[in-house]
């Protein structure tokens, strides 16, 4: 999202420009996959954190510049809103004690990097939605200043022709228009990178559909949007309607949402920037100079800039990314369906559970995705958004189960397969998947305790609904700067 694109105006010209280029480079592409160019001998893993900026009583704070200048780290970026910022971890291996170093690297640079933004009256804060965040912070204005943002929120509008609706029923039920794209600016995620080969792909791709689900279901945080207690991961529908391009007629004929879980197993990372060339016109139709078939033809690496840059707007729950480092071409798996906290711990603990259950389905001999039709992995997956660590899945060979059953039952153990087989020290495995295990025992994730929170303060200490919402927050960044995981914080 935060690459640096200028302001400009789009012609009909540079639109039918880009597609030609586009193309290209998709062509280009597979010629890439046929001559298996790419780097595959050391895979690594990455991470992303989107974290929200409050002032001292916890309100959205609009100040993201102020706080990254402050901060002055490279690995900190800018994100959507001005009440945003991003830190990119540097990627690494999972083997041995990766996952620890992972862990102590981004408590180290969250913990500098609060005590710099705290210099300018903002506070950082890893949560699904802020619980204080109301619609008057949700407006043009603020957005963050790079002008990739207006440009894509005008490009998104003049698609749409209207405003959107954003209607999420839940326990509450919340019916709103906005007139620009800020709402999406509410929704703060995790990302994991893994890095696969070709060859690999389409099985990792395909893991990951299977247990996006169980992801959400042990990962929710975010309960509450605009006052209202919504899905337990309200941010999943959230994001799917605040950059949603079609009007209702649109929607009527079929046509695909921009961001999307997809509609079918692959066989091919092929597969995926294909759908994303034949079925989204562009939104922000910026070309370069670079001709990648002549890149390509002199042997040299092409950037395939037009190709990345379209896949960056369309916004696959698990998107494909090609990227080249030091003249080498690689391919990574990010996933995104998870929210972003409650701790550096339990985010941890939940790219463990994630690179460990991948591994294990990806590399087995019957595929799970042989047995099970994708519109199974995409029902749970919003089943689980809505209901949490509470949802029912369904899982081959098993029907229909509470996903915490599955979990204990069937996926820790390919979890702990799957780390082995990474090569993670043993006990880093098992203190990680303690979390997870616990978490399950417990039924407490982030999005359980702050909806027993907020019921007990409105309950027991008379509570306004906005009052109790502060305090739920206020809470939750004591708990968060402890460093505790989520199922041991008392309500």
């Amino acid at each position: 999202m935060g690459e640096q694109v200028a302001r400009r105006e789009f012609s009909r010209e540079d639109r039918a420009r880009y597609r030609l280029k586009v193309r290209q480079c998709l062509d280009v592409f597979a010629e890439m996959l046929r001559a298996a160019r790419f780097d595959v001998e050391r895979p690594m893993t990455g991470l992303e954190i989107e974290l929200n900026l409050v002032d001292e009583d916890a309100e959205p704070a609009m100040r993201n510049a102020d706080a990254l200048a402050a901060i002055a780290d490279p690995d900190f970026q800018t994100e959507l809103g001005q009440f945003n910022i991003e830190i990119n971890v540097a990627p690494r291996r999972l083997g041995g004690d990766g996952t620890a170093d992972f862990e102590r690297h981004v408590r180290a640079s969250l913990n500098e990097a609060e005590q710099k933004a705290r210099t300018v009256g903002t506070h950082m804060v890893m949560i699904g939605i802020l619980p204080t965040l109301r619609r008057e912070h949700l407006t043009l204005e603020s957005l963050s200043a790079n002008p990739r943002y207006a440009l894509l929120n005008e490009q998104i509008f003049a698609a749409r022709g209207e405003d959107l609706e954003i209607r999420i029923d839940g326990i509450d039920r919340l019916a709103v228009t906005a007139d620009t794209v800020a709402p999406e600016a509410a929704c703060t995620s995790t990302q994991f990178h893994l890095q696969v080969s070709p060859a690999q792909f389409a099985a990792y791709w395909n893991a990951a559909q299977t247990i996006a689900g169980v992801q959400v279901a042990l990962g929710a945080n975010a309960p509450f949007l605009f006052g209202k207690e919504l899905w337990r991961e309200t941010r999943i529908p959230l994001f799917e309607q605040a950059t949603d391009t079609r009007p209702e007629e649109i929607k009527a004929q079929g046509v695909r949402p921009r961001v999307w879980f997809g509609e079918r197993w692959i066989t091919s990372v092929f597969d995926l920037f294909e759908e994303n060339v034949r079925y989204f016109p562009a939104l922000l139709p910026v070309c370069d100079d670079d001709d990648p078939a002549q890149t390509l033809a002199r042997g040299d690496t092409p950037k395939l800039t037009e190709l990345r840059l379209h896949n960056g707007t369309v916004y696959r729950w698990n998107r494909p990314v090609y990227d080249v480092v030091r003249e080498r071409p690689h391919l990574r798996v990010e996933n995104r369906v998870l929210p972003a906290g409650p701790t550096v711990l339990d985010t941890i603990a939940n790219g463990a559970f994630y690179f460990g259950v991948v591994r294990t389905l990806a590399e087995s001999d019957r595929p799970l995705w042989s047995q099970m039709s994708f519109s199974a992995a995409e029902e749970n997956f919003h089943a689980c958004a809505r209901h949490g660590i509470d949802a029912t899945v369904y899982w081959p060979g098993l029907g229909y189960l509470p996903v915490i059953e599955l979990v204990l039952r069937r996926l820790l153990p390919m979890a702990y397969e799957g780390l082995d087989q990474w090569g993670v020290d043993p006990a880093e495995r098992d203190r990680l998947l303690r979390v997870i295990e616990q978490r399950c025992l417990t039924g407490r994730n982030g999005a359980a305790w702050q909806v027993e929170t907020l019921h007990a303060l409105e309950d027991n200490d008379n509570l306004d609904r906005r009052s109790a919402l502060r305090q739920v927050l206020k809470r939750y960044i004591e708990h968060m700067h402890e460093n505790v995981p989520v199922h041991e914080w008392p309500v």
